[in-house]
């Protein structure tokens, strides 16, 4: 997918390297646009909302590891409250994506694991598009890899600093 962009939106380009940059960032933007899409068609097929599909990415994680999430772990992870994580996993464990087991050493605490069959199901909708992503970051110079990490911590950086607005 790749968008026209008239201008540039507020960014001054007044020199051959400023339209270079401005026309990274717009590729950055149709890249952001485009996951944001591809999200969201997973989310359909998957019959899920984001969060839940994000808590369902951490306990997958979290299980390749050979680690254990609770549901305290999870509401951390994702920021929400005790009384929304019960409402998460209530949804989770009834479409079938997560199941409640007892804590191996805490007979009085939870563990949340995915099901077989959620990583089957996650492998399925998304394997394909991770391997085409894999082969085009794969297709990079050591160099080219290089570079595009540094840029890529560097808009992370740039974004992680923005002030709130000063109200008058």
């Amino acid at each position: 997918m790749q968008t026209r962009h008239a201008a540039g939106y507020w960014y001054e380009q007044d020199t051959a390297q400023k339209t270079r940059a401005v026309r990274v960032l717009n590729a950055l933007r149709d890249y952001k646009a485009a996951e944001s899409a591809m999200r969201r068609r997973t989310r359909d097929s998957m019959s899920m909302g984001e969060t839940d599909l994000l808590a369902l990415r951490y306990l997958l994680e979290a299980d390749s590891r050979g680690q254990q999430l609770s549901p305290k772990d999870l509401a951390v992870r994702l920021g929400i409250t005790s009384a929304s994580m019960t409402s998460l996993i209530d949804r989770l464990v009834r479409s079938g994506h997560v199941r409640r087991e007892p804590h191996p050493t805490d007979r009085r605490a939870l563990v949340l694991r995915p099901t077989p069959g959620s990583d089957e199901e996650v492998r399925r909708t998304l394997g394909a598009m991770h391997e085409r992503m894999i082969a085009a970051a794969g297709a990079l110079s050591e160099d080219e890899a290089e570079t595009v990490i540094g840029f890529l911590e560097g808009i992370r950086a740039a974004v992680d600093q923005i002030e709130p607005a000063k109200r008058a």
